[in-house]
């Protein structure tokens, strides 16, 4: 090979170095990130804990009432939010979600629509031809936590009117930094978690309350809100432990293709000397 094509292959090889500069730098930064997440995560499931009371709650004080958030309507149709993210390299992790609601609902495309949370997921609706109903970007800071209050009570309205007849959550569980896992839980109708033997001291706060349904309500709405904000938190810490491993993976893939290449620079460079002094010792010869 020509000094052309050694000068190629040497340009190959730094951009290569670059490259996993960068995703080394990103891994760092990935890890970080994921500790920072775990942190959240752990000290939100303390909160919504005491959340997951309210639910109990819902069912006790609206044993007795009929509750349209607590039973089936009439509609067939589906809303499915989805919980992705507003950044990339992160493997095929903004595209699970959408995919797992494709292969399981895939036939009733009709019925659907999707509530995107996080706009890298849109991309994945317009591939698999899904009704896009309303989209979000991140919800991972407090600023934005206020478009959450928007979302509950825009999707609790439509299930008021009957335009969607049930609301399915769709995100990335964290597992373990290895491990995530994409689930779906029903929102709404809300599901009846409360056994009848069970006592939750709520006769006195209830008997002063004048207007049991818009109590009801209203501890639906913050359940909802709270439940959202735990599966934003699980799936931020989902997305930082993927990105982690995706940049360990390129860096390692970057790794690979620098060994490759350095190989096959020293084995042409090899032949060239050799040849080079093949033609000397030719010429030597010859002079004799």
């Amino acid at each position: 090979m020509s000094a052309t094509g050694l000068l190629e292959i040497k340009r190959r090889i730094n951009s290569v170095k670059n490259t996993q500069k960068i995703t080394k730098a990103m891994g760092l930064i990935s890890i970080s990130k994921l500790r920072n997440a775990k942190t959240k995560l752990k000290e939100n499931y303390y909160y919504f804990n005491q959340i997951c009371n309210i639910k109990k709650e819902i069912f006790y004080i609206g044993r007795n009432e009929n509750n349209i958030f607590l039973k089936k309507n009439k509609s067939n149709n589906k809303l499915f939010l989805v919980i992705a993210s507003d950044s990339g390299l992160c493997g095929s992790f903004n595209g699970n979600c959408i995919e797992f609601i494709n292969e399981k609902y895939g036939l009733e495309k009709e019925n659907i629509s999707v509530l995107m949370i996080g706009k890298r997921g849109i991309s994945y609706i317009n591939k698999y031809k899904l009704n896009l109903y309303k989209s979000y970007g991140d919800l991972d800071n407090e600023e934005n936590y206020k478009n959450i209050k928007n979302i509950v009570f825009d999707f609790m309205e439509s299930y008021y009117k009957e335009n969607f007849g049930e609301v399915i959550l769709v995100y990335t569980k964290y597992k373990s930094a290895i491990k995530q896992e994409v689930v779906e839980e029903n929102l709404l109708p809300l599901k009846n978690e409360f056994k009848e033997n069970e006592n939750l001291h709520l006769d006195e706060v209830v008997s002063i309350e004048e207007n049991l349904e818009e109590l009801i309500n209203i501890l639906i709405y913050k359940y909802l809100e709270g439940k959202i904000i735990n599966c934003i938190f699980d799936s931020k810490t989902s997305e930082q432990s993927v990105r982690m491993q995706a940049m360990n993976s390129a860096t390692k893939n970057a790794d690979d293709i620098l060994k490759s290449l350095t190989s096959k620079y020293n084995r042409i460079r090899q032949s060239a000397i050799t040849q080079e002094i093949s033609e000397i010792v030719s010429g030597s010869e010859a002079q004799k």
